[in-house]
């Protein structure tokens, strides 16, 4: 059987890392925790489960992933926030794959669990996540705070039966605050990569996110859940572009003066 290495990164996740550590140790040979200076108990818990634990100041999401990964002592990582865990189904279909890998990338569907309650329509399902590869092949990329797995190319993932649990938000008012802090991660992210927006794509790229996630997506089967999350889907979309074009005209100014 081929090794593997769980590797979580986390901060002031008391409330999710003994779930999220117990729900791999059945896959992982090893479990590797990257923590950025929690000021809570999660590296008391963590260490308590038998994790190995380091400590890394947080660069953003994508540079800290890369960094736990690195830190694998297996060629094979299955990449987990400390807010997600293996559904038993996922467990049993890496299991069976650890026998002998015949891939070098693995994607799992990841449900969304929003006050309590599972999200099986709309944006948030399935959500095919890559999270299980061969480090050789791969490494974080994307843009802040949406990180991914980028594969080297040609290289084809083969998905897994199972969920990935992801244990989102407890109340709206959680998820609107959290809105906030990423919409103003993505504008900085997206400003550095060069891309520019404009009064037209922040006013269209809101009601398209609402419109498909609530209605093509049948986000609309969920209740109020589901309009809660269409809603502050499209209100995070808003809020990213104005951001980014509030840097955008920053920048112009700036050049005006100089």
């Amino acid at each position: 059987m081929n090794g593997l290495s769980a590797v979580i990164t986390t901060y002031n996740q008391e409330k999710n890392i003994q779930r999220c550590i117990r729900s791999v140790s059945m896959v992982a040979d090893e479990v590797i925790v990257l923590d950025s200076f929690s000021t809570d108990a999660t590296m008391a818990i963590a260490v308590s489960m038998g994790a190995v634990v380091k400590q890394s100041k947080f660069d953003g999401y994508i540079q800290q992933k890369n960094k736990a990964i690195a830190l694998a002592g297996n060629n094979y990582v299955l990449l987990l926030d400390a807010d997600e865990a293996l559904s038993e189904e996922l467990v049993k279909s890496i299991l069976k794959e650890k026998k002998s890998f015949s891939a070098a990338a693995y994607t799992m569907k990841r449900l969304n669990i929003f006050c309590g309650t599972p999200i099986r329509h709309g944006l948030w399902y399935p959500d095919k996540k890559l999270r299980l590869f061969n480090k050789r092949f791969g490494s974080c990329g994307g843009l802040n705070p949406h990180d991914k797995i980028i594969m080297r190319q040609g290289i084809k993932a083969k998905p897994l039966k199972g969920d990935l649990i992801h244990y989102t938000f407890n109340s709206i008012r959680e998820y609107e605050y959290r809105n906030g802090q990423l919409s103003t991660i993505a504008a900085q992210a997206v400003y550095d990569a060069g891309i520019k927006t404009s009064p037209f794509k922040i006013i269209t790229s809101p009601v398209w996110a609402f419109i498909n996630g609530y209605f093509l997506r049948l986000g609309v089967l969920e209740g109020y859940n589901g309009l809660a999350i269409a809603l502050l889907t499209a209100r995070q979309s808003y809020l990213k572009y104005y951001k980014l074009r509030q840097l955008q005209r920053l920048h112009v100014n700036e050049i005006v003066c100089e």
